[in-house]
């Protein structure tokens, strides 16, 4: 089968991507002929990157673990009582400190110290804080999120004076 002229054509350049190319130094600005994949991926890494996202993911998934470990199917529930309520309910807080953690990036240390809060108040609660591991990940995401620093954004190097280095008496 002969090859049709798209296959003949020549390749067209493409321009150089990376922290050389259009993008900038930081290579989190896509070129002009970027793909929506690309501008949307690149989106979500700037978001990501100004809030403490690992924090959120891991208390989101505490409280996952911690709320539908206890459910079962409903004359279960119902023997268990209250107690599976509020292991439940510790669950749904946790699931909301970690939308506030994403969401709302200032108020972080509340959302932490309550997401430690309610990780550890699992334990006699749900199961063993949802067999420790949801126990385990709320701890983790809720110290993670105390912790954050927001990211400082790069300066120039400064540069050191001549007189700075020589000690004088």
């Amino acid at each position: 089968m002969p090859p049709t002229d798209d296959q003949t054509a020549a390749p067209t350049a493409t321009p150089p991507s990376g922290p050389s190319g259009p993008s900038g130094p930081t290579g989190l600005r896509p070129g002009p002929g970027a793909s929506a994949p690309l501008r949307a991926r690149l989106a979500f890494r700037r978001w990501r990157r100004t809030r403490p996202f690992w924090a959120g993911i891991w208390t989101g998934l505490g409280g996952f673990v911690i709320f539908f470990l206890p459910l079962a199917p409903l004359g279960k529930i119902l023997q268990i009582g209250v107690g599976g309520i509020a292991g439940m309910a510790g669950g749904v807080v946790l699931m909301a400190m970690a939308l506030l953690i994403l969401l709302l990036p200032g108020q972080r240390h509340t959302a932490g110290v309550i997401a430690v809060i309610a990780g550890v108040a699992s334990f006699p609660l749900s199961n063993l804080g949802g067999l420790f591991l949801g126990m385990f990940l709320a701890v983790l995401g809720g110290s993670m999120a105390f912790s954050w620093l927001p990211g400082k954004p790069a300066g120039r190097p400064r540069r050191r004076r001549a007189h700075e280095g020589s000690a004088t008496a």
